[in-house]
């Protein structure tokens, strides 16, 4: 094993992955293998694609969501007639073989693996977040399964050579660039003065290293708009944050930028308010305008900014459609991007069968490489991936105001508002 192919893989998932290797073997693997049925393997009577999610534990609210997302595109399409499947002669239904990892690493790639080996899966979608999808990801080449992530973005996961892998989330240091070129937008209009102060704080994870990656390339390209004069990381999933706040506050910043996971930020940032610091301008990367971190922070919640790669209130048709249909099925808005990515990774997978035109699983994976789906929930609206598998749509940056409104502030052709550079105290 390379280094690079074990890194950010903890020595439990590992074990966890060689007792699912055995498992499979014991099984004596899978019963149908996704075969061309052109060629005579028998037409199954629907499409059967693999979930493995965190519906429970500390991650299942937003894996809870992408779920949902999921199963409201297969419950469009089924509606349709299903997948045009043209080995079959037939459009065939999706069906859904859902797992849930309980938010655990070594539970993840554990299903994972028996999914992709005893399931007659044809596709896998997988891991809310880059944790997870860092373990999952280790397993579709070996069983040579299309395996699809609407919610890991590090792109540490798409650096290592893996063929059968796709992440609908643009990278993470591409969030902590889009995070700068706002800022440095503001330097621009006279809306911030050239110069302040930066205070970085990260998780001590691949998607927190790309993100400071992010931010300090974009700095050094653009010498003389603004100082960092504090990056440290935590600990993921951390009950007490005071102490790196404290040293946050010893440094005297003007911008407080963190790159969280929803309950990190719910946690940190109830903390920051507890201990009574205050910064111009305050981030979490991706986290801010969630509906359970609001009820939970309360005004602490306003103006806090967000760079992400979706929200609801995007400009799109299709945009406007999937809210209806979300909130008309669950009873609620979409919660963050998390179903809206999930969504799109059945849609793009559904245009990539089409155009395989079997479930031949080389050539699903062979049409996911060059599949354009056009009018994607995504901002900029295509959705395609890249060599690496990762998609490259632009982030956009959202502001959190008072009255649980949420305004886009960057860029120009999204803004709903204008951005707040000095938070009232």
């Amino acid at each position: 094993m390379t280094k690079a192919m074990s890194r950010g893989l903890s020595a439990s998932v590992w074990r966890s992955l060689l007792f699912s290797v055995a498992f499979s073997l014991a099984m004596g693997g899978p019963q149908w293998t996704g075969g061309d049925v052109a060629q005579g393997a028998t037409c199954p009577d629907s499409i059967r694609v693999g979930l493995v999610f965190p519906m429970t534990g500390r991650e299942g609210r937003p894996g809870t969501y992408q779920v949902e997302g999921i199963r409201l595109a297969m419950e469009q399409i089924n509606a349709q007639g299903g997948v045009n499947v043209k080995a079959c002669g037939k459009r065939l239904p999706f069906k859904e073989v859902v797992y849930d990892d309980q938010s655990d690493q070594g539970r993840s790639v554990q299903l994972v693996e028996r999914t992709m080996s005893s399931d007659n899966v044809v596709a896998v979608l997988g891991a809310y977040n880059s944790v997870l999808g860092e373990a999952q990801s280790v397993v579709a080449d070996r069983h040579q399964v299309p395996w699809i992530t609407p919610g890991a973005a590090a792109g540490t996961i798409f650096s290592q050579g893996r063929q059968w892998i796709f992440g609908t989330l643009t990278p993470v240091d591409v969030l902590g660039y889009t995070t700068m070129k706002f800022l440095g937008s503001l330097v621009d209009q006279g809306k911030l003065d050239k110069g302040l102060k930066i205070a970085i704080a990260l998780e001590n994870t691949d998607h927190g290293r790309e993100y400071a990656e992010g931010v300090l390339r974009w700095i050094k390209e653009h010498p003389g708009y603004f100082t960092v004069v504090f990056n440290e990381s935590f600990q993921l999933g951390g009950t007490d944050f005071s102490g790196i706040l404290q040293r946050v506050k010893a440094a005297s910043a003007d911008i407080f930028l963190s790159d969280a996971h929803l309950q990190d930020y719910i946690t940190m940032h109830r903390q920051y308010t507890q201990l009574g610091l205050y910064h111009r301008m305050v981030s979490y990367g991706a986290r801010g305008p969630e509906e359970p971190a609001r009820k939970a922070l309360g005004k602490a919640a306003d103006y806090i900014f967000a760079g992400t790669w979706w929200e609801k209130g995007l400009p799109y048709p299709q945009v406007t459609a999937f809210v209806q249909a979300y909130k008309k099925k669950y009873g609620r808005d979409p919660d963050s991007f998390y179903p809206a990515t999930a969504y799109d990774s059945v849609r793009v997978l559904a245009q990539a069968i089409e155009t395989a035109g079997s479930l031949d699983r080389t050539a699903i994976r062979d049409a996911l490489r060059k599949v354009r789906l056009t009018d994607s929930l995504l901002p900029g609206q295509v959705l395609e991936f890249q060599k690496n598998g990762q998609v490259m749509s632009p982030f956009v940056i959202v502001q959190n105001k008072p009255g649980d409104r949420v305004d886009f502030v960057f860029p120009e052709d999204t803004k709903t508002g204008d951005a707040v550079t000095k938070i009232p105290r």
